[in-house]
């Protein structure tokens, strides 16, 4: 087996391959224990249904994308429709508002923001279906929530990634116009009212 020599690397190189251990040592990790599916939770048929209104005719690997989040992660009991933008520039910023959806609380209005850093360029804007694992009720999703960005499952113009706070996931599928390319480490602070302030 060859060692890997990076005395000749440049640090911006150097940094993307510390981002990317990162992200591979992350997904390991974030691997909740699958939820319990009892009442209350939603079925890969209900959420790929969802989906496909939602996002409309770019949806062709939507079904992909959501298989793999149920085999990862299990049933969610809620999921999250809207619409969210971002930019960055080494720093980046991302903002979003949309509905929160849940069996036994109804429904309720969500907003969504937060910074990253990492090797990350660009501009986007997509539409955005959240699965929400753990909720144990609609106050519970006012926090932050960490995780990696970048690149952890794409496919059929879909990207998958996870965040986790206090034992509650929440797994972003996006879909949406722009060019961003890179890894990044952040959160998403979700709040009741719309802020412009992503602290």
């Amino acid at each position: 087996m060859r060692k890997l020599d990076v005395t000749n690397f440049g640090p911006a190189r150097v940094f993307g391959l510390v981002l990317a251990a990162t992200l591979l040592a992350w997904i390991g990790l974030a691997s909740p224990s699958r939820a319990q599916d009892r009442g209350g939770t939603y079925s890969t048929e209900e959420l790929v249904r969802t989906g496909h209104k939602f996002f409309g005719t770019v949806s062709g690997g939507l079904a992909t994308v959501i298989e793999e989040a149920v085999s990862r992660y299990g049933h969610p009991n809620g999921y999250i429709l809207g619409e969210e933008g971002g930019g960055a520039f080494v720093g980046g910023l991302r903002y979003g508002e949309g509905q929160l959806n849940t069996r036994d609380r109804g429904k309720r209005k969500v907003y969504w923001q937060g910074p990253s850093l990492g090797w990350d360029f660009g501009g986007e804007g997509s539409r955005t279906m959240m699965l929400v694992y753990n909720l144990p009720g609609t106050d519970a999703l006012w926090q932050r929530f960490a995780g990696v960005d970048g690149s952890a499952y794409f496919v059929g113009g879909f990207g998958m990634t996870a965040l986790v706070a206090n034992r509650i996931y929440v797994v972003p599928v996006r879909s949406g116009v722009g060019l961003r390319l890179g890894v990044n480490v952040g959160y998403l602070k979700f709040t009741p009212q719309a802020t412009w302030n992503p602290f």
